[in-house]
């Protein structure tokens, strides 16, 4: 069975990109306070974050989609050797391709390639249960998308603007009202407005 520790060890050495701890924990607390029973989350990886977010609770069921096949089989290993593949339900698939997710959540997490933010909000927002809210993760991306003076990429430059296009689009979205949290590595949290 592969520990947290272990996992976290195989991210790192593999450059597998998981959640900050405090990060992490804000979402746990978050599923734990509101009584949150269904997850939707785009972006498995390994499938780290998935696994903390059904082991919150064991009336959790959580849904995630990953669209490269070798992160899927290792986040269906590690969903086993933890006893939670009867919880934890993963699509290989890429989310943008997807015919439709059935059902509604409690909870969506955007957590996949950063560029693609305003499509996925878009594209499963009609997943979102009545009282429901999508997080999105990585809104800081290192303290890049405040300060583009941290990078020379000309791609991570591209990609910081596109999220800050999806900052910008959540401040002013009409039908959902956004809170900011500088915890990990910059989270929103995003209900639908009364």
């Amino acid at each position: 069975m592969q520990e947290v520790s272990e996992i976290k060890k195989y991210a790192r050495k593999n450059q597998v990109p998981i959640m900050k701890d405090d990060g992490l924990e804000f979402i746990c607390s978050y599923i734990r306070d509101h009584g949150v029973k269904s997850v939707l989350e785009i972006g498995t990886a390994i499938g780290y974050s998935a696994m903390q977010f059904a082991k919150v609770r064991e009336d959790i069921k959580v849904v995630t989609i990953e669209r490269e096949i070798d992160k899927v089989i290792r986040a269906k290993q590690n969903f086993h050797d933890n006893g939670l593949e009867e919880r934890i339900t993963i699509i290989n698939e890429d989310a943008l391709m997807l015919d439709s997710v059935p059902g509604q959540f409690d909870l969506i997490f955007i957590d996949a390639a950063k560029a693609q933010y305003i499509k996925f909000f878009e594209k499963f927002k009609v997943n979102l249960a009545p009282a429901g809210v999508i997080i999105s993760d990585n809104l800081s991306f290192h303290g890049m998308v405040e300060d583009f003076s941290l990078t020379k990429s000309k791609d991570t430059i591209r990609m910081l603007k596109k999220i800050r296009k999806y900052i910008e689009f959540l401040k002013t979205n009409e039908e959902f009202e956004t809170e900011f949290f500088s915890v990990g590595d910059g989270i929103s949290v995003t209900k639908k407005k009364c």
